[in-house]
């Protein structure tokens, strides 16, 4: 039974969760709900027992010394609820962590009884991928669910893909086959610069969660971050001749798909996003509210330390796609074995998103 002493009754609360690993290029998605955590203050209220779910030999707990004290971190998946204020006051509950080695259904079934138990509203899980996109324009966040209904009325993607799927597929399916409206939001990763951080995807997904729920988010430093990235990969790039002629392949590719509408409707949602932000002031207040718990001491934070990119690596052996905007019905292909404790996104390249 899931008891939550403490949480305050939830205003049109919406659940955002990302995951690291797999679905997780570049560490753009659970980056984004780290950046809601930090922006909103949340506080843990939750976490999953690490034993049910991962493997340790995949993903390693870590050593620390806490005031001379060591203590552990263990692999796991936290919540926590944000109350955010403003002429529309609405709740997140923020689910951050890493997809889980085995028991998914079981997974999949608890975060759904929190869901239930907390008036949820809907799920966005975020989740990001390689493909054949080029890091100077902007970043494509394909919106996909498995409810017609939500795609309609929401303006998405119905998924219509087939073949092997991550937590993100498979969290939103167990929504839809219990009644709870869920969407899945992906974004496009250059895979020639894949290592993480990539702020760019990041904010790319915010500004389209922005969008979703109607809530304007305090983007921070993130979007000067984002420019530095991009700056840096330019350098990098324009440092060699092979790599400069296949980000202007994906360029055209890029500018010749997006030709026939004009990225009308892109121009559009750019500037009623300035205009919110314009109208809104300076940044949304808003506090956590959850009850402490000593799930805190077993998480396992994401480094971020990382500014400046490694030097982008061409394909010169596949030509561009001539769409290289991601396609909600695919999603990436599985990535190679890693080495115990990594648990970095894919590796492989993909166009397109998964469900």
């Amino acid at each position: 039974m899931i008891e939550l002493e403490g949480v305050p009754e939830l205003i049109d609360p919406v659940m955002v969760a990302a995951f690291e690993g797999w679905n997780d290029a570049g560490d753009a998605a659970s980056t984004a709900v780290a950046h809601l955590d930090k922006e909103w203050k949340g506080e843990v209220f939750a976490a999953l027992d690490a034993e049910d779910y991962y493997d340790f030999q995949v993903n390693r707990p870590t050593v620390w010394l806490d005031g001379g004290v060591r203590k552990i971190t263990w692999p796991t998946t936290r919540l926590s609820v944000v109350r955010v204020g403003g002429d529309k006051p609405r709740d997140l509950v923020l689910v951050r962590g890493i997809e889980p080695s085995m028991r998914w259904r079981s997974f999949c079934n608890e975060l759904l009884g929190f869901a239930h138990e907390l008036g949820v509203e809907l799920v966005v899980i975020m989740g990001a991928l390689l493909g054949d996109t080029p890091h100077t324009r902007p970043v494509p966040v394909s919106g996909v669910t498995s409810d017609p209904d939500l795609a309609r009325t929401m303006d998405l993607e119905e998924t219509k893909y087939e073949g092997p799927t991550g937590i993100v597929g498979i969290l939103q399916e167990a929504c839809t086959h219990a009644g709870v409206p869920a969407v899945s939001l992906w974004a496009a990763v250059p895979h020639y610069v894949s290592q993480p951080p990539n702020p760019k995807a990041t904010l790319a997904l915010l500004n389209r969660l922005e969008d979703l729920i109607d809530l304007r988010i305090p983007l921070g430093e993130l979007p000067e971050d984002a420019r530095a990235w991009q700056l840096g990969v330019d350098q990098l790039a324009a440092e060699d001749s092979e790599v400069a002629e296949y980000v202007q392949s994906l360029e055209e590719a890029r500018d010749t798909a997006e030709l026939p509408e004009a990225s009308g409707e892109a121009i559009a949602r750019e500037f009623e996003r300035y205009l919110r932000r314009r109208d809104g002031g300076g940044p949304a207040q808003a506090g956590g509210h959850a009850t402490d718990g000593d799930g805190a001491a077993y998480l396992r934070d994401t480094p971020s330390d990382r500014t400046r990119p490694p030097k982008p690596k061409p394909r010169p052996d596949r030509e561009p796609d001539p769409e290289p905007e991601s396609e909600p019905d695919r999603e990436p292909d599985p990535e190679p074995d890693r080495e115990d404790g990594d648990d970095s996104g894919p590796t492989g390249t993909s166009d397109s998103s998964e469900d």
